[in-house]
């Protein structure tokens, strides 16, 4: 345990948790391998820190350290941040480059929120990890490096894996030595640690008194669920000691700087996704076939009492009235919807019979207009004494057009 709080004190570790020191412990018993560790938990717990534990206690410790999130690389540029390119791969590329595992050969390096590769890029890191082989963007040359791979995630591999957002395999190769690294809400009295931590580090940075809890600020401060884990416990001591100027803090100031503040810690709801994306349908079905497989059962034992019996009286009607009354139902539904169909077929052929007048009406008015336009012309060239020019231009027609009508309807002139 001595050992434990020298390493606290040399990389800022605050707490006593024994979650947060069984973590710790596995970082310095792994360290001297060459073991790939998956480090898990939420973000903001301070995944960051077992790495260089991890490396500094290490054979490699003199080797270099590179630490890259790969949350925030862009996709069409990651492989070449990883692996380093060649001159003349893709556009901008006017020189060559070494990537981070080149660079970091002999060394470790740190892939934070390893979980956001992508695919492609994964195939690459598992080459990597297997052989220590690895080709830059735009080459065919295979390059070795020694490089100790240590990965962090903070969403649920798992999950991912189910979700054919990461390789199975790749994931077992990294996830050689687990360490899972707890949530603060967990941590009970290490968050009063903490923030008697933050709390003096501000003072000395700002130059002014450190603020301090009241009995009632504490346990407010140990009922929250911390969301933001110590990231965010750093925040809300930082913004306190800036904006407030008494320094004893109460649980009213304390509430106002912490966001949905319940006061009770309860089970976080989780909605389960849904497997498939004919769920609702699948359970419509199932409740139709039980309703109806209750609909025959009901039937069956009607027809057999009306066997047994071989009459209808009262009793029988007021014991089954709920069979019956259903059976009613069900036949006036269907006798409407029989109804209903038979006067819309009505109504279609009807119309159908209307479309065709219409369209017969259509061919007589067509006919009574061309006897119209006959007289028209007639009119224009009596005008005009047979004048074909003078009667095209009255009638805003071409004189061919004129004469082709002429011809057409065999107008004497």
């Amino acid at each position: 345990m001595k050992d434990l709080q020298s390493i606290k004190q040399r990389f800022g570790i605050i707490g006593n948790y024994p979650g947060l020191n069984r973590a710790l412990d596995i970082a310095v018993q792994v360290a001297p391998t060459d073991l790939s560790v998956l480090i898990s938990g939420e973000s903001g717990t301070g995944k960051e820190v077992f790495p260089q534990v991890i490396h500094s206690f290490s054979s490699r410790k003199h080797g270099q350290y590179i630490a890259v999130n790969c949350g925030a690389i862009p996709e069409g540029t990651i492989d070449s941040e990883l692996f380093g390119h060649e001159k003349g791969s893709f556009t901008g590329a006017t020189e060559s480059r070494k990537g981070y595992f080149e660079v970091a050969d002999g060394g470790t390096i740190f892939l934070d929120e390893v979980a956001e590769l992508p695919l492609s890029t994964q195939v690459r890191l598992l080459r990597v990890l297997e052989s220590g082989e690895f080709i830059r963007v735009g080459s065919s040359k295979v390059q070795k490096t020694n490089v100790r791979v240590i990965a962090a995630s903070n969403v649920d591999v798992s999950k991912a894996i189910e979700q054919d957002r990461f390789r199975e395999d790749l994931f077992y190769r990294l996830n050689t030595v687990p360490i899972k690294i707890p949530a603060l809400r967990d941590r009970g009295e290490d968050i009063l640690l903490l923030f008697r931590k933050f709390a003096v580090d501000f003072a000395e940075k700002y130059r002014m008194p450190s603020i301090r809890l009241s009995n009632e600020a504490r346990s407010v401060l140990l009922n929250y669920s911390w969301p933001g884990n110590v990231r965010q416990l750093k925040n809300v001591t930082e913004q306190i000691s800036i904006i407030e100027e008494e320094r004893e803090i109460t649980p009213e100031v304390l509430k106002a700087y912490l966001p949905d503040y319940s006061g009770v810690k309860l089970p976080a709801v989780i909605r389960k996704e849904e497997d498939s994306s004919y769920a609702t349908e699948r359970e419509i079905l199932y409740k139709i076939l039980f309703d109806m497989k209750s609909d025959m059962n009901d039937l069956k034992k009607l027809v057999l009492d009306l066997i047994k019996t071989g009459d209808i009286d009262l009793s029988f009607h007021e014991s089954n009235s709920g069979v019956i009354r259903n059976l009613i139902r069900d036949t006036r539904r269907e006798d409407h919807i029989s109804n209903t169909v038979e006067p819309a077929a009505t109504d279609y052929a009807h119309h159908q019979r209307g479309n065709i007048q219409d369209t017969e009406e259509v061919v007589e008015e067509s006919l009574s207009l061309a006897g119209k336009e006959v007289e028209m012309i007639r009119k224009a060239l009596e005008k005009y004494n047979g004048k074909r020019k003078l009667a095209a231009s009255e009638l805003g027609i071409s004189e061919r057009t004129l004469y082709r009508k002429i011809k057409e309807y065999g107008i004497e002139m």
